[in-house]
């Protein structure tokens, strides 16, 4: 399990088994908020607590879920299930320990231009913090 929390602590969330992956995206909003997102499924394994807002922008498809006191982007959540009914979730790795999630390999994904995963360069979460 991993855990993380923003900086005041107020608000905290749980990813119940360790992430394959991490995923550094370019669009316009993850870039500016610097994250790592490790994915999932709204209710499978994935619990965040706290008192918080969210963040929607264009079309309002997935809301970034922030510490209503510290501000940290915690998580964010699609608006709607997909056809299958799931709802695509993500938790923001940087809120972890760095020891805990520092080996999660990473993967880059072009969120800016066409929407695919660029090739990989071997790099994990550790490379991007130090």
């Amino acid at each position: 399990m991993i855990e993380g929390s923003c900086h005041c602590g107020r608000v905290r969330w749980k990813f119940d088994v360790a992430p394959a992956s991490a995923t550094a995206c370019n669009c316009t909003i993850c870039r500016r908020y610097g994250v790592l997102w490790a994915y999932d499924l709204a209710g499978k394994r994935t619990f965040v607590s706290g008192k918080m807002r969210a963040y929607a922008w264009g079309r309002r498809g997935i809301g970034f879920h922030f510490c209503a006191n510290c501000g940290c982007v915690a998580y964010y959540r699609a608006f709607k299930a997909d056809a299958e009914g799931r709802t695509r979730t993500a938790v923001n790795l940087r809120m972890a320990e760095p020891d805990i999630v520092s080996r999660i390999p990473v993967k880059h994904f072009d969120g800016l231009e066409n929407w695919n995963y660029l090739s990989g360069d071997g790099r994990c979460v550790a490379d991007l913090w130090f």
